[in-house]
């Protein structure tokens, strides 16, 4: 009976806590778990958090014998992650008040040490640097890019104007790349792939993610070569037993380029605005070596509002149509499919290889076209596509193109506020405006398959329906719509409606904007830039990128679907050059666009 009395009231003898060393805001204090014990810590906001711990009898370590010790508040491991999440953890260290607790002769128990955690694709565990553990949860858009119908990964082929130092890029890219958190940390998962993942820092062996294959200089077609290369990147899944990034340097001539890297990465680490961010960060402009590359930014006023008595009616009828939009739209894109067409993929298509091509294409040729059409950048580029799905829809059916084809594109938009250099090269530094990771928005946009007399119909309508988009804020909203389902429904539920609006479009399509004058990235120039990506629910992803007076016109497709991407490319290239002879045609009649 004194046996059973003496364990209730030291309350570890059924526990079997382990004790954890914890540095709080600098100050240290010592107490073992089973003491009652309440902190306070000031988190993000300046907001005082406490969390108490209870149980019973442990007598507690005298603080001030081991403030210097940098001993503190031995805690389970769920109040561990809270401390952590809301900023006030800076260090644990593992397990030295247990040991320190042993060597004054008090009893205490551990646990055996866990193996490392294992996903389902072969992931790793959570060993750490120095055992110092810094962890933080994958945000849900991260969690949604690794579902298994939207497991996704990101690839960006840069063409360098020289051939590649890879001494001095090595010592770049830890200057650089291996300090940023999102590329110093590998996925952990408690079992399986659903259970708690997070990100957990690790040391980085650059040899792991540098890979250098021995080419011949020499070889015959090594365009082809690099083609089939990024494109076979596309059948093995990256490896999540250390960070989710690879960087292949193939330093091989090319027709536009004297070496080539190819970036492969996966998409929970970030968007494309993300990773355009980290280009800035580790470039200069070749001009001036000290200073940041500049990006182009709009100069549209933003509209005004109707201002008076009519404008509270006004406000309320957007907000009708606004809500009359959303469901349409919303019931459009999750029950009406696309006409199956020679380029539709069928069930199953997000886990099919991909072939990459791409073509480059003069940046003022597009500035022309929307001069000449009083439209944008955008609008034009999605005019393109539009005609050359039409041309090469057209061919495929043996010149009797179908009437009344339903094919829409999902358009894939970035949805942050500010898309300035400043605030896009400091956006891997903490407390920036402009923040890293996912924050995308997608809406669909409906194609006029046909073939059209006048060759900028196709700009001019793209652009009457994407000022529609705009106005009801259809991008924006439609990611805080995923945000808010994410967090009443769960990732299951939002990965199915994802699956399912993808799935309904023949073809998604994006558009990222690219510095404006040459730049040096890691010692090296640039001379192109050609993002692309696969895992998606979509037989073809085009991609669009300026660079300098370049844009990018890139083309991921499957095979198995469309075995001939080469010839799509060209019938975008020829579209571009059928629109700006019409814009030239015109301007030489009437002297005005």
């Amino acid at each position: 009976m004194k046996q059973a009395i003496e364990e209730k009231k030291n309350g570890f003898a059924k526990k079997n806590w382990k004790q954890i060393d914890l540095v709080l805001g600098g100050s240290a204090c010592h107490h073992s778990f089973a003491n009652c014990a309440s902190i306070s810590f000031l988190g993000y906001g300046a907001q005082e958090r406490d969390f108490s711990m209870r149980s019973k009898a442990l007598n507690p370590l005298k603080a001030s014998e081991h403030a210097g010790e940098g001993h503190a508040i031995g805690l389970g491991m769920r109040p561990v992650r809270k401390l952590m999440r809301y900023g006030g953890l800076k260090k644990m260290v593992v397990p030295s008040s247990a040991s320190l607790a042993m060597e004054r002769g008090l009893r205490v128990r551990t646990k055996a040490p866990r193996p490392p955690s294992v996903s389902e694709r072969g992931g790793g565990g959570s060993s750490l640097n120095g055992g110092d553990e810094v962890e933080e949860p994958l945000s849900p858009y991260s969690r949604l890019f690794h579902t298994p119908s939207l497991d996704t990964c990101l690839i960006i082929i840069f063409g360098f104007a020289t051939s590649l130092d890879l001494d001095a890029l090595k010592i770049r890219l830890k200057e650089t790349l291996i300090k940023h958190p999102r590329f110093s940390s590998k996925l952990v998962f408690d079992g399986d792939r659903e259970k708690n993942p997070r990100w957990v820092r690790t040391k980085v062996n650059l040899e792991e993610h540098l890979i250098v294959p021995d080419l011949d200089p020499n070889m015959d077609k090594p365009d082809r070569f690099v083609e089939d290369y990024a494109s076979n990147l596309s059948k093995t899944p990256i490896d999540v037993s250390k960070p989710l990034w690879e960087f292949h340097i193939l330093n091989i001539k090319i027709s536009n380029a004297d070496a080539v890297g190819v970036f492969k990465v996966h998409h929970s680490v970030g968007d494309g605005m993300s990773l355009v961010s980290l280009v800035l960060s580790m470039s200069r402009k070749s001009s001036n070596l000290e200073e940041l590359p500049s990006i182009p930014t709009s100069t549209k006023k933003k509209p005004k509002f109707v201002d008076g008595p009519f404008r509270y009616l006004i406000a309320i009828w957007l907000i009708f149509k606004l809500f009359l939009n959303i469901s349409y739209q919303a019931v459009l894109a999750l029950f009406v499919k696309d006409t199956d067409t020679p380029i539709k993929g069928g069930k199953g298509v997000e886990h099919l290889p991909k072939r990459i091509v791409h073509r480059l294409i003069s940046l003022d040729d597009i500035k022309l076209i929307k001069n000449g059409t009083n439209t944008t950048v955008n609008d034009v580029i999605v005019g393109v596509t539009d005609a050359a799905l039409s041309r090469y829809l057209n061919r495929k059916c043996g010149g009797r193109l179908q009437k009344n084809i339903r094919l829409r594109a999902s358009v894939i938009a970035n949805v942050r506020q500010t898309a300035g250099l400043q605030e896009l090269a400091e956006m891997m530094e903490k407390g920036s405006k402009c923040r890293w990771g996912n924050k995308v928005g997608v809406f669909l946009v409906p194609f006029h398959i046909s073939l059209e007399e006048d060759p900028l119909e196709y700009v001019r309508r793209v652009n009457a329906n994407l000022n529609q988009k705009k106005l009801l804020l259809e991008a924006t909203l439609s990611y805080y719509a995923t945000w808010l389902l994410l967090k009443v429904f769960g990732i299951k539920v939002v990965a199915a409606l994802t699956h399912r609006l993808l799935f309904n479009s023949t073809l998604m399509v994006s558009n990222v904007l690219g510095p404006a004058e040459e730049i040096t990235c890691c010692g090296q120039r640039l001379a192109y830039i050609a993002p692309s990506g696969w895992g998606l629910p979509a037989s073809m992803v085009i991609h669009f990128m300026s660079y300098m007076n370049k844009m990018s016109i890139v083309v991921g497709a499957c095979e198995e679907v469309i075995p001939d991407p080469h010839e799509l490319c060209d019938d975008m290239v020829e579209s571009v050059e059928i629109m700006k002879n019409a814009v030239l045609q015109r301007k030489a009649k009437t002297g005005l666009f």
